[in-house]
């Protein structure tokens, strides 16, 4: 069970990294488009047909932050009861509140741009807490494995 919340920390770690991309893709990709007469209004904005490089992007960061991550990180969470892991179940408890919040942040934060600042700022905690959850299943088993090679005589 190590291995498999070792690994669904690592997926939370990576959900939040291909966030920063698509977002990062999209906004570059509405600059550019925006530099050669593209107009954003809220017209454009509410019509599907409005397209161009890197409008995908927003689909991405919508579908992985408010569905992929989060089915990830509640699975995290329950595994964590059976994984025996260093404060594993806290870690995955923190990983998940920070979801909520991210979740909710990306949903009610466009009325208030300011807010962006503690989205992306939680998003950079939220990468550090899943990297330190992985790496403590990782410490966990070497630390395992190492007693049970000196128990069994093998250095």
């Amino acid at each position: 069970m190590k291995s498999v919340y070792r690994v669904l920390a690592y997926l939370v770690a990576l959900g939040v990294l291909v966030q920063a991309g698509a977002i990062a893709y999209a906004l570059t990709g509405l600059g550019a488009w925006i530099q050669q007469g593209g107009v954003l209004d809220k017209a454009a904005m509410e019509n599907e047909t409005t397209d161009f490089a890197g409008v995908g992007g927003f689909m991405i960061h919508g579908m992985n932050g408010m569905m992929v991550i989060p089915a990830i990180a509640v699975v995290l969470l329950v595994v964590s009861f059976f994984a025996q892991v260093r404060g594993g179940v806290q870690l995955a408890a923190a990983i998940v509140a920070m979801v909520v919040v991210q979740v909710s942040l990306g949903i009610f934060g466009h009325g208030l741009p300011a807010l962006a600042w503690v989205h992306g700022i939680l998003a950079m905690v939220l990468f550090g807490a899943a990297v330190l959850a992985a790496r403590r299943a990782e410490s966990g088993s070497a630390a395992a494995q190492s007693a049970a090679r000196r128990a069994a005589g093998v250095s």
